[in-house]
């Protein structure tokens, strides 16, 4: 049985266009206040299976979704498409947990990943920045759709962004709602390097788009199920005129 600890460090790429699906979420309202999620940091995290394309990496997802784990899927930077699972505070615990699940038979081979990569992460602004940019970079020109395909079940922006920060050991919640309700708000002339910044494209005063800023005015985006991750400016007449707001989370 092979245990290991993994970590490793990723950048931004170039500026393409696209109309974001809509994803049922929160309204938009300065004076709302909905319940602000605690935002966690994932110590470590259980990764399991690797494959060459991103369907059969998603597929995997899903079937360990429907056993009730809290599975995504990612490219990793060696080009492989990865599943990951759950957080846990210590090695101890996730070990633990996996090997219930082999013994289950539900998992095989597995890995146990320090999700966390920082001691401090406010300390550690610039390089958590960086590694995000990275992380989301990768994902470009794929198309993405762990976490649901229909108005119902939630679009795959918020899960794009929220695959990214758990590979940075940031746990953010599901929907672009949640996400725009947990973070701190920033403006636009303020925006930074990781930020998350979202849209109203609804005409029903509701967040239900989201992004990574990236920088030049530029984000990386999922812009809807079945379709290529890409880059999009924030001076697109479309996302302008929807531009919503953003938030930070370190």
């Amino acid at each position: 049985m092979l245990v290991v600890v993994l970590t490793w460090v990723w950048g931004c790429s170039t500026l393409t266009s696209g109309t974001p699906s809509t994803e049922r979420s929160g309204t938009v309202d300065k004076k709302a206040h909905f319940p602000r999620p605690r935002i966690r940091t994932i110590g470590f995290t259980i990764q399991v299976g690797a494959f060459a394309g991103e369907r059969n990496a998603s597929a995997y997802a899903r079937l360990l979704q429907s056993k009730g784990l809290d599975a995504y899927h990612f490219i990793d930077t060696d080009g492989l498409h990865k599943v990951r699972f759950d957080r846990f505070p210590t090695t101890a615990a996730a070990l633990n947990r996996a090997q219930t699940l082999q013994s289950d038979g539900i998992i095989e081979v597995y890995y146990i990943v320090r999700g966390l990569l920082y001691e401090d992460i406010a300390g550690a602004t610039p390089q958590l920045q960086h590694d995000l940019l990275q992380t989301a970079q990768r994902f470009i020109g794929i198309k993405y759709h762990w976490g649901g395909t229909t108005v119902e079940t939630g679009m795959d922006c918020s899960g794009l962004t929220q695959t990214v920060y758990r590979l940075n050991g940031i746990d953010l919640p599901r929907s672009s709602r949640e996400q725009y309700a947990a973070g701190d708000p920033v403006s636009r002339e303020n925006l930074a390097k990781g930020d998350l910044v979202f849209f109203d494209t609804s005409r029903w005063g509701k967040i239900n788009h989201v992004g990574i800023y990236c920088g030049n005015n530029t984000f990386i985006h999922a812009p809807g199920s079945g379709k290529l991750i890409q880059t999009a400016s924030l001076s697109n007449a479309y996302y302008s005129k929807h531009f919503a707001g953003a938030r930070r989370y370190f």
